[in-house]
Formats: C-alpha cells, structure tokens, sequence
C-alpha cells in the first residue's frame, strides 16, 4: 500500500477527497453499457435475458425462473452449521430493522384539524443478489428481512445463474431464500436482471416491482441509475470501502487484517488507513504485505491495495483525521481508537461505524445484526444504507372538520388570490353557499 503524507499541510474537503481518488473510471464506462442491457429487456423480455446469460455467465437453456423443487432441494441439502448461522443472522436482522420502523404519528392543529403521518409499504420488491467472485446468502437476508418488517407483500429476488451449478442460482442463496419464505426466484443476473425487475418480463410471470435494492457490481449499480424514476433503488452499492481511523495505541495486526478483509470482495476495492501515528502507519503497511501474500485470493488483494483507491494516510492530529474521514464518507468506518466510544459521535458521514477493534466490518457483514448494503462512492454524505425505511413511504393524512376549515376559509381564498389560482379559493367557497 501506498503512503499519503498529509501533515502540515491546510487542506479543503476537496483537498483531502483528491489525495485518495475513488475507481471511479469503471463506474463511468459501465454507465452506457448498463443502460443498453436495461434497454434490452425492456424491448425484449425473455430472449434478451437469456442472451446475456449465454453472454456473461456461460450459461444456455436454464430455468430463467426458479422451479419450487429447486428451492426446497438446496434447504435440503444445506450444511447444519450454515442453517444454523444463517437464521441466527435472520434473528438479528428482524432485531435490527423493527427498530427503523416508524410509529404513527397524530398532529392535532386545531380542533377539529387533524394530520396523520403514517409510513405505507411498497407493495413489491425486487431483490438483487450478486453471484460473481462470491457467493452472498448473507445479502439475501439483508434485503429481503427489512423488506418483510416494513411489510412488504410481494418480493421477487434474482441472482446469476452459475455454469458450474448447470445453470441454477447458487444453492446457498436459494435455501437462504427458502428460509425467509421467498419463493418467486429468478436466475438472471447483472444489468438485465434489474432491467427486468423494473419493466417486468410477461413470459416469466414477472411483474415489474416498486423497489429494487441489492448490491452489485459496477453494471448494477449504473443499471439501478438508469431505471431510476421508473422504480425506487436503494443506494447505488459500488465496490466496497473501508477507512479505518487509528490512534498510535491500535493493534496494526488486526487493522491489517481488516484492511485485507474487505480488499478480497473485489480488484476495485477501497482500503484506507488514516493516522497520526507514523510507527503504526509503517507497522501496518508490513503486517499487510504479509498477510495479503498469504490469503486465499492473494491476487485480488493485491490489485486492490495497491491501486490508487487504497493508501495509508498520514494527518497531523485527530481532527484531521475526523475532517478526512467525514470527507471521503466511506461504506465502512473503523474506529481503532483509545476513546472509540467517545469520539464516534464526531465521525458523521459513513454507511455504518464500527466501534473498537472488536467490532470488525466482517461482523457487521455476517451477524451483527446491523445492514452490510450500504452506499459507496462518497454517498454516505447523503444516503443511508438498507433499511426497513428503504421499502416505506412516509404519507400524510388530513382530517378537517367543517369548524376548522371555516377556521381557515379567509387564508386560503386570500392566498389563492395572491397566487392568481381562484379556483382554489372557488373550491373553499363551494362549501359555505347553496
């Protein structure tokens, strides 16, 4: 990994964000591409999901949907310990997303005036599942268990048929999905399969969705741009990131480890170290050599540590290292400090924050309970992560009585007047003459 020294300098939020550029030239090509995939299947259903198939995955002549008797086989057939672990995360996701769930509230503004502000469900949902350098049962539960909190009737969920499965979704993530109940599952995958959830395929029995959420790759996440306002997506989860915030008493063992964690998802994977520790930044640098060389897919970690996404950065103080973190707004934030639960308060823009050097990303990925689907790409400045809220609408209903109308007449043909629409005061009036 490259080291970034940034002391004694006055730098702007601009500053800090240029000094550890984002990958963001894949993203930009995968724009176009994931537009024409979308366009595809919107044009042509079926025929073009399976091109693709045949395309990207090397797959022919499979079950586009998911027969029942595949769903019930792979549950069948799932290791113990897997079920086991897999509804313990079940457990304490449902835990997690009940509490994003809001009450309804009741606004009386005067007698008779009465607003009601409840949150609706969408009613269906598409669930997008990756299937390329991993296999991701633990995303089936981040998606599918909030969406069934907030009380979503109806959820679809796709994933890439697998050429060494003979062209069924992987196992693991069909019995996760068979633990949650689902049972409409589609072997499609990349841009097409959003593009289907989106515009619906007639020939499969799809019928478009609401709301898209999932993680994916770059293609997914430009197809989720390009569907947009035709459905809702959730935040648009690119290449995964992780910055870690250290003071000069952290552990650079399990700091390396975390850093290597996340750079195996993927090539274009973010790995930051902000410090003001130089002997810790250095230690660090030496545990990630060897450890990457060591890990099972040593060359991805490679290509992800050490490209222009991934550094070690050196700040003169914690302020600095609070004002660059807050500033890149990473998906993971680690917080390897002496006073961790103190200082997080001061660390407001992340996807999620990990608080101490026992509450490591990998937790939050598998059983924390918290949602591993979070923004990426600096979103976390304005975006939250999965949710119950992901698949609610906040909605207001109004009750006013014929007193507390009366109450208003007056101010709203007055402001109708003044906004030359009268038939908007007309409409008042009509209910106090004959």
């Amino acid at each position: 990994m490259r080291t970034i020294d940034l002391r004694g300098r006055e730098l702007s939020p601009a500053d800090m964000l240029a000094a550890v550029p984002r990958a963001t030239q894949a993203r930009a090509e995968a724009l176009d591409t994931a537009a024409r995939l979308v366009d595809d299947v919107r044009d042509r259903g079926e025929a073009a999901l399976r091109e693709q198939a045949e395309r990207f995955d090397r797959v022919a002549g499979h079950s586009v949907r998911v027969p029942a008797a595949h769903i019930e086989e792979a549950l069948a057939d799932l290791a113990p310990e897997v079920r086991t672990a897999l509804e313990e995360a079940i457990r304490r996701v449902r835990l997690a997303s009940a509490a994003q769930v809001p009450a309804s509230q009741v606004t009386r503004i005067g007698d008779g005036a009465v607003i009601t502000q409840r949150w609706q469900p969408v009613h269906r949902v598409g669930v997008y599942i990756p299937g390329g350098k991993a296999v991701y049962p633990s995303s089936v539960i981040m998606n599918v268990v909030p969406a069934q909190v907030a009380g979503v009737e109806q959820i679809a969920l796709a994933s890439p048929p697998q050429a060494d499965q003979g062209g069924r979704i992987h196992p693991t993530i069909l019995a996760a999905a068979a633990l949650l109940g689902v049972t409409e599952v589609y072997a499609m995958g990349g841009a097409g399969a959003i593009g289907a959830f989106a515009h619906g395929v007639a020939s499969l029995g799809l019928d478009p969705v609401d709301v898209v959420s999932g993680p994916g790759n770059n293609y997914v996440a430009s197809a989720k741009r390009a569907v947009a306002g035709v459905v809702g997506t959730d935040s648009e989860a690119g290449a995964t990131e992780i910055l870690v915030v250290a003071d000069a008493d952290a552990d650079p063992r399990l700091i390396a480890a975390d850093l290597v964690s996340q750079a195996e998802h993927d090539e274009q994977a973010s790995a930051v170290l902000v410090t003001d520790a130089a002997e810790l930044a250095a230690r660090v640098a030496t545990e990630v050599e060897r450890i990457s060389v060591r890990t099972r897919h040593s060359e991805r970690v490679a290509a992800s540590l050490g490209g222009p996404q991934s550094a070690i950065v050196l700040v003169d103080d914690r302020a600095m290292a609070t004002a660059f973190s807050n500033a890149y707004a990473p998906e993971h934030l680690e917080l390897h400090l002496a006073d961790a639960e103190s200082a997080a308060s001061a660390f407001t823009s992340a996807g999620a924050v990990f608080v101490g050097d026992q509450t490591p990303v990998s937790l939050g990925d598998y059983m924390a309970g918290s949602n591993h689907v979070l923004p990426t790409g600096g979103q976390a400045r304005y975006a939250p992560g999965l949710g119950a809220y992901t698949f609610l609408r906040p909605q207001q209903v109004i009750s006013y009585d014929r007193a507390a109308l009366a109450a208003v007449r007056a101010g709203v043909v007055a402001l109708a007047e003044s906004e030359a629409l009268p038939a908007h005061g007309e409409a008042i009036e009509a209910r106090f003459t004959a």
